[in-house]
């Protein structure tokens, strides 16, 4: 562990408190730069796993089963085949092509919200969204897509945060299952993600503050933004390894 995998954790810890999501994003661009995605993503996984579980709770009155279910079961369905790819498959190619799918689904979604349009999505634009969001958990943790489907079907910040973190709660319990099946969590992984619990608490309780205390509006165009950025870090990171 070194002070760039901590400064790392807290970044991605007040974002994860403020939005619910993007923390992997900003876990795994920090650290892209001296560790490949097979020892990032299991660390992001079981380091996330309890601040999944404290926000589901916080906001366990604006869950809905209609909502984190159907989702729940896509994202799982899709995570099997990403996980295979994250342990045998060369992923730089899938990153830059679901970057751009980040992007577009995050732009579309930040102009819903400056024109305050609360338009349904249609079932199957929802399904394929619930797909990709499984298979991109698989490949690298991430869960920007899933971003997206649940602020298509929540109206507050209370029931996006809670949804989409109860589905990342299941989801994790599975993938962390499947991977140590497959031999990517180790047990050196395990040391290491103990020794930075700390830094995730302190760094989920600053961004839960934060939302607290920021309107609600800006937290959602702030958090739409996050997924913008997070799709264009995405190919920034992997276009120059093609």
């Amino acid at each position: 562990m070194n002070y760039l995998m901590i400064f790392a954790v807290v970044c991605a810890y007040i974002v994860k408190g403020m939005c619910g999501f993007a923390n992997t994003l900003v876990f795994s661009t920090i650290l892209s730069f001296q560790a490949n995605n097979i020892n990032i993503t299991p660390i992001e996984l079981i380091l996330g796993y309890p601040s999944n579980l404290i926000i589901a709770w916080k906001e366990r009155k604006s869950l809905s089963a209609k909502v984190w279910l159907p989702l729940t079961c896509l994202v799982i369905a899709g995570s099997i085949p990403g996980t295979f790819f994250l342990k045998n498959g060369n992923t730089t190619v899938l990153k830059i092509i679901f970057g751009f799918v980040v992007v577009i689904i995050g732009t579309e979604m930040l102009f819903r919200e400056f024109k305050n349009k609360n338009t349904k999505a249609s079932p199957f634009i929802l399904g394929i969204i619930g797909l990709l969001s499984g298979l991109l958990c698989g490949l690298f943790g991430i869960g920007a897509l899933l971003a997206a489907y649940v602020s298509r079907t929540t109206d507050t910040n209370s029931a996006f945060r809670g949804n989409l973190c109860i589905v990342f709660l299941i989801e994790n319990s599975f993938r962390i299952i499947l991977y140590s099946f497959m031999g990517i969590i180790t047990l050196k992984l395990i040391k290491t993600i103990i020794l930075l619990v700390p830094f995730m608490i302190a760094g989920l309780a600053i961004g839960i503050l934060l939302a607290k205390v920021m309107n609600e509006k800006i937290v959602k165009k702030v958090f739409t933004t996050m997924l913008i950025l997070s799709g264009i870090s995405l190919i920034i990171n992997n276009i120059g390894i093609i």
